[in-house]
């Protein structure tokens, strides 16, 4: 008898029936065909109902375990005797009923033989238990039949410890009591029938094991009495030391700790300085990260685990992701499917229902279980992330393809590139496949970097691109970056559109004859390496016959600057200069160590410089002549300056995090810092959209861009830029960096629940409102010495911090403030601090964020530019590098007067605008006057 729903036992039962509930790794009806098996059972019956798909795909015909099955599924539940009164053709002669749902490991054959001794027309098999409430109490006389049924009951009522087991001998003529298709139960209609008709029914006390997992308590002490070897069963796997069972194909850390007795299943993965403790069991293909600790804890096919988690006395369903410092208190359940965010801390007892979302941070103190939690967000800052064939899938990939090829135009052409791991070649053909299958063309870059891929979609005006890599923070996560036609990772909007057609999967439906085509471009490294030689002086390179000592971290860069260094007559050292993921993974993850190696070979050597790249050709680091390592801000400053130096009226943009001094450093060169929001896109459009004005485009990460070649972070033609200008300078990089004065920087992340976020960063305005607060991206404040910097991390429960101050002291001074701050704001009631006044005739000041929907918005006729400023420092930056098309629209129009007029209330600065209308000014001219109009220094 198969066919129980499990109701108790939720929400472990809600999409598999109680016997297909996993001991130790097996579902519990494996153990009760084992058992008929070893007692000579060939044949087996076996009635479903609920669920009935999940028994039949895992049992088959049953051959596999030495039976012939024969199925019998109900539409509606007979009963446990109206479900074998429906397989009555196949009982002609003495019969066992056995439930599917319990553990035992009872003498069938013995309870056979008493049968048979007794007579009777049934027998029912017995067992003692210590508490009885929750079962049949049958009693019996000296000669072992029955005279009494008692279901569940109180104490009161308690005068046997014997309990109906569910396992019955019949005999076939009993099945005569019964009418077809209707149902009955055999303790509450036919047992109850033969002892009022007289009928011999008798009961056999059996001696062994035997357990109901009815509920969720019981099923972990069926789990605990497999341990204590209770049970006569083999537990799965080879034991290889004592007590401790392992699958085929698991890998455990030698600095992994197991302490016996415990199950692990097929092709696990125990990392380093993970901790199982006894009377745990995990399952098949599970993965457990750095650190983990479980106690105690059942884990089903399939769970990953990530870093720090700690887990005890829980139980994990399959295909469930539990992220890094994680929490899972005493008696935690989870569902299949549920995805748990860092840092998450469930409560004791609590069970979240299949395919629900915890997010980051969130604590669960009740049960989750109506209504499907909406996923955290698809995308994050650069892309769509998750831990590699865990998250993102082939199926996830595939759909996620379909979605943003539904989204573009059918017939539309898309790239796709990638970089050597075997995961994203897996990924990207998925995604190729979901492309294809909505009516897209694609062309596939195959191994190309992604500056190289940027490159591509941006001369060839493809509808736009996906890139797949390995992320180069964590070798375990996988990034499917979206560019659009322009080479640029795509806006929000677009990414909320793919977004809702995934969560949907509202896919567009192609005919056959216009699935899309895949083709293969010829000519892409060609065309770059064209491209790059035209933008660089390679006879003044050669001619400063450069010495060079390069680590490509054994990533792409290897398969494409080789030939650039030879265009460039420049001698090369060149190190981990082949494709390997993994080590390049573990250059990563040592990344300090590996500079200091490559700067101990440029000193060694006599080198003029060193050079550093990541796994994807974006990002460098860079070692001077006498050692010394430039990378982060210190880079960045150093690649202004040199461009500042060698043009004039330079701009450059750079996000909210760069340090100040990088202002100072632009000014005194007659040079000017553009300011753009934190993400990688921000800071490509506002490069994009004044090539030809900025020169440069850089982060503290050591990622670079130069409009008027890519539009994209190009590690490989920084590194060429920079030979250039060090040739023009004629200078060792040693001495241009000692021109870059000493700067203190401190950056550092703190929690703050998800909730509160949005206060915390309101109150903070208001508590610095006499400071004028900026806020291109988060809250910036000046204060005395020193800056401070608050941003609010996109997808996880936390605010980012970065302090900037004069002394390293003050720097720290300013932190400790700030984190103390920040937690009272959190803590604080709504009224905590209120808006202070302002007279609605008052200027704003420059740096005030006004709403989005009151920003202006820079157009061309015909044409949104994609840009828009909040605030007046914003609006004055735009002025330096929109196109002119766009200064010459508004101001015919009226727009530029009537924003200042009515929405930064400066009615001064609004009628000098309107005062050069008629002047019809145009081209450069006019945006040298509009600067020179609204400057600093002029009244507003």
């Amino acid at each position: 008898m198969a066919g129980g729903e499990g109701t108790r036992l939720r929400p472990l039962t809600v999409n598999r029936p109680k016997p297909m509930v996993p001991i130790c790794n097996r579902p519990v009806m494996e153990y009760v065909l084992e058992l008929l098996k070893r007692h000579g059972v060939d044949t087996v019956i076996v009635t479903l109902h609920y669920l009935a798909e999940e028994v039949v795909s895992y049992f088959g015909d049953g051959s596999d375990f030495g039976l012939h099955i024969i199925y019998s599924v109900e539409d509606e539940p007979l009963g446990t005797a109206g479900s074998v009164k429906k397989v009555e053709e196949y009982l002609d002669d003495t019969f066992l009923v056995v439930s599917g749902d319990a553990l035992t490991d009872f003498d069938l054959s013995r309870v056979l033989a008493f049968h048979r001794e007794s007579s009777s027309m049934a027998t029912v098999t017995l067992t003692r238990v210590e508490s009885p409430l929750e079962y049949g109490v049958v009693i019996t006389d000296q000669d072992h039949r029955i005279v009494r049924f008692l279901e569940k009951p109180s104490w009161g009522e308690v005068f046997s410890d014997q309990v109906n087991t569910g396992i019955y001998v019949l005999e076939p003529k009993i099945l005569d009591m019964m009418e077809p298709d209707q149902f009955y139960d055999f303790s509450g209609d036919l047992f109850p029938r033969l002892l009022k008709e007289g009928q011999p029914l008798s009961g056999y006390v059996a001696q062994g094991y035997w357990c109901d997992i009815g509920d969720l308590d019981h099923y972990r002490k069926a789990h605990q009495d497999m341990f204590a070897g209770r049970v006569l069963h083999e537990m799965p796997g080879e034991e290889r030391a004592r007590g401790v069972w392992l699958g085929s194909g698991s890998e455990i850390d030698p600095s992994a700790r197991i302490e016996s007795p415990v199950v692990i299943g097929r092709n696990c993965r125990i990392r380093a300085g993970v901790t199982v403790g006894q009377f745990t069991c995990i399952g098949d293909n599970c993965i457990l990260e750095e650190e983990t600790s479980l106690h105690r804890d059942i884990l089903w096919n399939n769970v990953y685990m990530g870093r720090k988690t700690r887990s005890s006395g829980s139980i994990v369903s399959r295909q469930c992701t539990i992220k890094s410092n994680v929490t899972l208190s005493d008696g935690v359940v989870l569902g299949e499917n549920v995805f748990v965010g860092r840092g998450a801390l469930i409560f004791p007892q609590v069970k979240v229902w299949p395919d629900k979302n915890v997010e980051d941070g969130a604590t669960v103190s009740m049960s989750l279980i109506w209504g499907l939690l909406a996923p955290g967000a698809l995308f994050g800052q650069d892309g769509v992330t998750g831990l590699g064939n865990i998250e993102i899938t082939p199926e996830f990939a595939m759909k996620l393809g379909a979605a943003y090829g539904s989204f573009l135009e059918k017939g539309s052409v898309v790239t796709t590139s990638r970089d050597a791991h075997p995961s994203t070649r897996l990924t990207n053909r998925a995604l190729i496949c979901g492309l294809c299958s909505v009516g897209v063309k694609v062309v596939d870059l195959q191994l190309t970097p992604a500056p190289i891929s940027r490159y591509a979609i941006h001369n060839d005006k493809p509808a736009g691109g996906i890139h797949t890599r390995i992320h180069c923070d964590d070798a375990r996560i996988l990034q499917v970056q979206f560019f659009d036609s322009r080479g640029i990772n795509i806006e929000k909007s677009m990414e909320r559109k793919i977004e809702n057609l995934f969560v949907r999967q509202d896919f567009r439906r192609t005919d056959l004859d216009e699935v899309g085509t895949i083709d293969f471009s010829a000519r892409t490294l060609e065309q770059y390496l064209e491209g790059f030689t035209a933008h660089v002086d390679t006879d003044l390179v050669r001619q400063a016959g450069f010495k060079a000592v390069i680590d490509y971290s054994y990533g792409n860069a290897s398969l494409v600057l080789p030939s650039i260094l030879g265009k460039l007559g420049t001698e090369a050292i060149s190190l981990n200069a082949y494709m390997d993921p993994v080590k390049a993974h573990q250059v990563q993850e040592s990344h300090q160590t590996a500079l200091e190696q490559l700067s101990d070979i440029v000193r060694t050597l006599k080198a003029d410089l060193g050079i550093m790249m990541d796994l994807d050709a974006e990002r460098l680091s860079v070692v001077d002549e006498q050692g010394h390592i430039l990378e982060g801000n210190a880079l960045l400053c150093m690649m202004a300056l040199m461009v500042c130096r060698q043009g004039t009226g330079a701009l450059v943009a750079a996000p909210i995090t760069a340090p100040r001094i990088l202002d100072e450093l632009a000014v005194q060169h007659g040079g000017r810092v553009i300011r753009t929001r934190t993400d990688s896109r921000s800071l490509m459009h506002t490069a994009t959209m004044g090539q030809g004005k900025i020169s440069l485009a850089g982060t503290p990460r050591g990622g670079f861009i130069f409009p008027s070649f890519s539009p994209g972070f190009d590690a490989l033609f920084a590194f060429a830029r920079l030979l250039e200008m060090m040739a023009v300078e004629k200078k060792p990089l040693s001495e241009l960096a000692r021109r870059i004065p000493p700067h203190h920087m401190l950056h550092e992340t703190v929690t703050c629940s998800w909730p509160a976020k949005a206060k915390v960063m309101r109150l903070l305005v208001e508590q610095y409102r006499e400071r004028e607060p900026e806020m291109v991206d988060g809250v910036r404040v000046n204060l005395d010495q020193g800056s401070l910097l608050v941003i609010p991390h996109p997808t996880r429960a936390r605010l980012n911090i970065w302090v900037e101050a004069e002394t390293d002291e003050r720097a720290r001074e300013i932190l400790v403030e700030c984190r103390r701050t920040l937690k009272t704001l959190e803590e604080a009631d709504e009224d905590f601090l209120r808006p202070s006044r302002r007279d609605n005739h008052e200027p704003l000041p420059e740096s005030e964020s006004l709403p989005e929907e009151r920003a202006f918005h820079f157009w061309t006729p015909g044409r949104y530019l994609g840009v828009q400023a909040r605030s007046l420092r914003e609006f004055l930056d735009i002025l330096h590098y929109v196109e002119v098309a766009s200064l010459e629209y508004h101001l015919e129009r009226g727009d530029f007067a009537s924003w200042l007029e009515s929405e930064m209330r400066r009615p001064n600065l609004a009628a000098r605008v309107r005062d050069l209308i008629p002047l019809e000014i145009r081209g450069e001219t006019l945006r040298e006057k509009l600067l020179q109009e609204m400057g600093p220094g002029r009244p507003s």
